[in-house]
């Protein structure tokens, strides 16, 4: 199995990449790709992937790990 990493994005989405399984609460698989990014701004209108919308609103937020 390929190691699954997490990226957070400065201001924008977190960057998946891997071999992941990705389910909601209720444990309903979505589909996804080798790469696919999750929306961190809360106002994507395809949740919870990243359509991009940081950009229009100008989300801020650079966390860094401690």
């Amino acid at each position: 199995m390929s190691r699954a990493t997490i990226k957070i994005r400065d201001n924008g989405s977190l960057l998946v990449a891997g071999d992941v399984e990705l389910v909601d609460a209720e444990g309903n698989r979505f589909e996804t790709k080798e790469k696919f990014s999750l929306c961190r701004c809360g106002q994507s209108e395809n949740k919870p992937f990243c359509d991009g919308t940081h950009k229009k609103i100008a989300f801020t937020d650079a966390t860094r790990a401690k």
